[in-house]
């Protein structure tokens, strides 16, 4: 898998996969910066070859991957917006709105955290 699109001919629920486009060409027009990338068959979005941010997908929620550090500092943020976690993800069920609000500024926050970063993860 080398792109977004092979990533999204995979998925067979066509919601999700209307969603993913949507939130992806979001991203694209909001951070035109960022570079699409598809790393551990994960499409993903990269800075300067630094890891941002990267989503997957289960059947009932797409995953949004972060990084500790950038998790951590969005955690209170996520319940808030009534989203379940993990340790380096939280979800957005199939039934709930994509809050975009909070995608920009956890990915404005990682692009201004890692703006000196010349690694893929956080050291």
């Amino acid at each position: 898998m080398n792109n977004f699109t092979e990533y999204l001919d995979t998925l067979t629920d066509n919601g999700q996969r209307s969603r993913l486009e949507q939130i992806f060409s979001w991203i694209s027009e909001t951070f035109p910066q960022l570079q699409r990338r598809i790393a551990w068959n994960q499409p993903m979005f990269t800075d300067h070859g630094t890891f941002i941010i990267g989503f997957s997908t289960a059947k009932n929620h797409i995953s949004v991957s972060n990084e500790k550090a950038g998790l951590e500092e969005f955690l209170e943020r996520i319940k808030d917006a009534g989203y379940s976690h993990g340790k380096l993800l939280w979800k957005i069920e199939n039934t709930q709105e994509v809050n975009y609000e909070l995608l920009k500024e956890m990915i404005t926050y990682n692009i201004e955290e890692k703006r000196d970063c010349t690694t893929f993860w956080r050291k």
